[in-house]
């Protein structure tokens, strides 16, 4: 466990450090990726993103996303619906063609940081 935790972590920081690491193949030992998807989403601001998405054989799923300039990897979290990544204090949460990003240190009642982001293609 402790070992994944510090690959996990690894990748993250160099997702946050490179800026076309959206663009490479998600590639840690101990974690095999099944598939990977990247879609465009349209946000109601205008701010188009490109969103990468990997399933593992081991049934997690990551999403990296840019935030603020930097790109993140997100981890699959428990949804009630949809499907909610988080990574640090973001939350980027989908429901089909459609998602939002969140801070929450914005405080709980926040709007979201992005809303309404829509794909662009699938």
């Amino acid at each position: 466990m402790k070992n994944w935790l510090v690959a996990l972590t690894a990748a993250a920081g160099l997702a946050a450090l490179a800026g076309n690491a959206w663009a490479a193949p998600l590639n840690l030992a101990e974690i095999q990726a099944r598939n990977r998807q990247t879609h465009k989403y349209t946000c109601a601001t205008g701010k188009i993103l490109q969103v990468t998405y990997w399933n593992t054989a081991n049934g997690q799923s990551f999403a990296l996303v840019p935030v603020k300039g930097r790109q993140l990897l997100f981890v699959n979290t428990i949804s009630a619906s949809g499907a909610k990544y988080q990574a640090g204090s973001y939350t980027w949460w989908t429901k089909g063609p459609r998602a939002d990003l969140y801070d929450a240190t914005d405080g709980e009642n926040a709007p979201p940081m992005l809303s309404d982001c829509v794909t662009i293609n699938r």
